[in-house]
């Protein structure tokens, strides 16, 4: 209701503003802020006709530089300079009809009404997520439902159906909110939400990734305001909010389709053609141009067109959109959805734009490849054989992940098991800087770990150590720490579950330990206990690291600096192990004991043993 009434105002706004003379649709961005490091800004009016006007702005400090305009008279692009003497306020953007001689001049001008806000005290220098925090990712239809009044919304195609695994199960904003003590209590310091911006498609909307309008909120969610109030709670935890963007392909559904600003707005809008899939096309240097098209300009799925970044408008247009999210609700971190598929001349611009405008921010490209040649060419100070240059500070560490499951469930040998992740590690040295990347155990997009590691809770929380102790930021998934599995395999739906306690009558609570099952029950203490001892040691935060080489089941690595060191070692074997101290000459040779920070137990270094299928965390003394 909020929503329609918000919509509402703002209708009848227009209709005062324009009169009988023609109708405008839409403006945006709707509103900007002075003192940006960038002073251009595009702003996009769409209205019948709109094109058959001159703009003209009447405001100190705010320059019209050029119009644009497309094949489609329904739209006109203005690009206007913000000034440094430009002053927070409301003006008026005033549209004359054009004279040519043959058409007559309508009565009165269209006035717009637009405004130009202050930006936050430290907005250009805010801090992005780091090392030091601990993503915890949520699909926010099925976290919790706070505000039932917004499971079904009218107008909108995808009702409330919780007995579908695809449907709308009524999670929201008001239910997020009302839980973040929950989220600070358990030790996580920034939230990654899975797209929450309108998804008025017809089917299976509650994933987010088919937006339908970029500058509001999904109306089953809340409100853009309820998402403010999202941000600012977090921020008093001490919680950043890292928001789900994707810059590749829109919603079928979205507003523009019915009236494309342009006939190249999207690439195939005339005859489906689906993306390969193939992303070595991009660093290939025998590739066939073919090939590069067909995966650059194909569509993801057929619900998803895919958007043409080469057009200029379209990709200020994306730009300024993330750029406007980040100043409108003080984020700490964008993920970007399907890096590559945008494109590397688009990717360049626009992590370099967001980055150059905010230095200390950081962004995290999905790059779903296992090869990490492939993932470091997208890094930022990466120096590539053909000179393409990224701002992107981060990447998922997607071989990372797989090496780490591969490690964990196959039987040791010469050539499996640790030897797995150890290699894998070893190709850091392809990374501008790997400390950087993203870790994580399993997303929204695959499997559940608990069941890649087919239910051994064993080997959960070894996965669970490494994840927290290995270099990187870590992720983990929402539901992770009460060991949420799916019993279908790949099926997305399960994967991403309701978490128990977030609607009433559910019988176990997530939240509070109740009815969990005694694994369940264990792992939220281990999670707890391991994510607030990690939110406080700065070793492992920044400190350097080195690694040993597995030995019968048996892998060790070290976190350390100039003063400290802390010795993290897992046992996959079904007997305890005894370790050597000479075995770590360069970590252990003149230490005498380690203390575990999870439970204060003592251990003395020249008899160190690990129990079977174990691990053991250890701050040297």
């Amino acid at each position: 209701m909020k929503r329609i009434a918000f919509m509402l105002i703002m209708f009848l706004g227009f209709v005062c503003s324009f009169g009988q003379s023609t109708d405008l649709w839409h403006v945006e961005p709707p509103m900007w802020w002075t003192g940006m490091n960038n002073p251009e800004l595009q702003i996009m009016l769409h209205g019948e006709n709109i094109s058959l006007y001159e703009a003209r702005i009447d405001y100190p400090g705010v320059i019209l530089i050029r119009t644009s305009e497309t094949d489609n008279p329904n739209y006109l692009f203005l690009y206007v300079n913000i000034l440094p003497d430009a002053t927070p306020g409301k003006f008026d953007i005033i549209l004359n009809f054009k004279t040519d001689g043959k058409k007559k001049r309508r009565s009165g001008d269209l006035v717009i009404p637009y405004e130009l806000r202050e930006r936050r005290e430290g907005s250009a220098n805010r801090e992005g997520f780091s090392t030091s925090d601990v993503m915890y990712l949520i699909t926010p239809d099925r976290f919790v439902n706070g505000d039932p009044e917004n499971d079904s919304v009218e107008g909108m195609e995808d009702k409330l159906n919780r007995d579908d695994l695809y449907g709308r199960h009524g999670g929201d904003l008001e239910g997020l909110i009302g839980h973040l003590d929950y989220i600070a209590d358990m030790g996580f310091s920034a939230i990654w939400l899975n797209p929450v911006v309108e998804n008025d498609m017809p089917r299976a909307s509650y994933h987010g990734y088919a937006i339908t309008d970029y500058y509001n909120i999904d109306a089953r969610y809340g409100t853009n305001d309820d998402y403010l109030r999202l941000c600012k709670e977090a921020e008093k935890r001490g919680i950043k909010i890292i928001m789900d963007q994707i810059m590749n392909h829109c919603g079928l559904s979205h507003w523009w389709m019915k009236d494309l600003p342009a006939d190249d707005w999207i690439n195939s809008k005339d005859e489906y053609k689906q993306t390969s899939h193939k992303r070595v096309v991009l660093h290939d240097p025998y590739v066939a141009e073919s090939d590069k098209v067909e995966f650059t300009d194909g569509w993801f799925v057929p619900s998803m067109p895919d958007l043409n970044q080469r057009n200029a408008l379209l990709a200020d247009y994306l730009i300024q959109n993330s750029i406007w999210w980040v100043e409108f609700a003080n984020l700490g971190g964008i993920r970007h959805d399907t890096q590559p598929y945008a494109g590397k001349e688009f990717m360049s611009d626009y992590s370099c734009r967001i980055m150059d405008e905010y230095p200390n921010f950081n962004i995290v490209g999905e790059e779903w490849s296992l090869n990490p040649a492939v993932i470091a060419k997208w890094q930022k100070g990466m120096v590539n054989p053909d000179n393409y240059v990224s701002c992107m500070p981060s990447l998922f560490d997607f071989p990372l992940q797989n090496a780490l499951v591969e490690s964990l469930i196959e039987d040791e040998s010469w050539n499996k098991g640790w030897i797995k992740v150890y290699e894998m590690l070893s190709n850091d040295f392809l990374y501008a800087d790997p400390f950087q990347l993203v870790i994580f155990p399993d997303n929204h997009d695959m499997d559940r770990i608990f069941t890649q590691l087919n239910q051994d809770y064993d080997l959960f929380k070894m996965a669970m150590v490494y994840t927290m102790t290995m270099r990187g930021i870590p992720q983990i998934y929402y539901g992770t720490e009460i060991l949420l599995s799916n019993t279908v395999k790949g099926n997305h739906g399960q994967i991403r579950e309701d978490f128990p306690g977030g609607w009433p009558g559910d019988q176990k609570n997530g939240f509070t330990g109740n009815n969990l099952s005694e694994e369940s029950a264990d792992a939220r203490v281990f999670m707890k206990k391991l994510l607030n001892w990690r939110k406080g040691e700065e070793l492992i935060h920044n400190g350097q690291l080195m690694h040993y080489a597995p030995v019968d089941g048996v892998y060790t690595y070290f976190r350390y600096n100039n003063n400290q060191k802390i010795m993290v070692a897992f046992n996959k074997s079904k007997k305890k192990v005894q370790l050597n101290q000479s075995d770590y000459p360069e970590q252990l040779s003149k230490s005498k004991t380690g203390v575990n920070p999870l439970n204060g137990e003592k251990h003395n270094l020249n008899n160190l043993t690990i129990p079977s299928r174990s691990y053991l965390i250890l701050k040297i003394q």
